[in-house]
């Protein structure tokens, strides 16, 4: 655990949190500064910096619980019609905390929310070249 880490301090119990779930290596608790009614965070308790750092076998259980969150979201909150999944990694995309997190945002109708991009083009020569860096790095 890191000292200075946010999620660390709420994992310890010394920062208080509206949990959904917990158990030896997952915590779930509903956002303080939600982007919708009922916004959850999924966290390993164990602290790692991005989902790079993470080990295979915890992504794996983390995303289990990820997935009844927000199954239990759909089924349970008021006008929910959707969710997204969001998870970031590093300052340059949006990371804020430094210790991986999940957010589940419950969606409705006509909420404000907008997580669109413009789209870009790429030619079909340089995504071949990208697939090839990438998947030689994979190796």
């Amino acid at each position: 655990m890191e000292e200075e880490c946010i999620f660390c301090k709420i994992v310890k119990g010394d920062i208080p949190c509206t949990k959904l779930y917990e158990d030896d290596k997952i915590l779930s608790f509903l956002d303080i500064m939600p982007a919708s009614k009922g916004h959850a965070l999924v966290i390993p308790k164990n602290h790692y910096r991005t989902l790079i750092d993470m080990p295979h076998e915890e992504i794996k259980e983390v995303m289990d619980i990820v997935q009844k969150v927000a199954a239990a979201t759909m089924v349970s909150l008021p006008g929910v019609e959707g969710f997204n999944v969001l998870q970031s990694n590093n300052k340059v995309a949006g990371q804020v905390i430094p210790h991986v997190h999940f957010h589940i945002i419950p969606r409705h109708e006509k909420d404000k929310l907008n997580f669109a991009w413009e789209q870009g083009k790429s030619e079909m020569a340089e995504l071949k070249k990208y697939a090839e860096l990438v998947k030689e790095k994979m190796k």
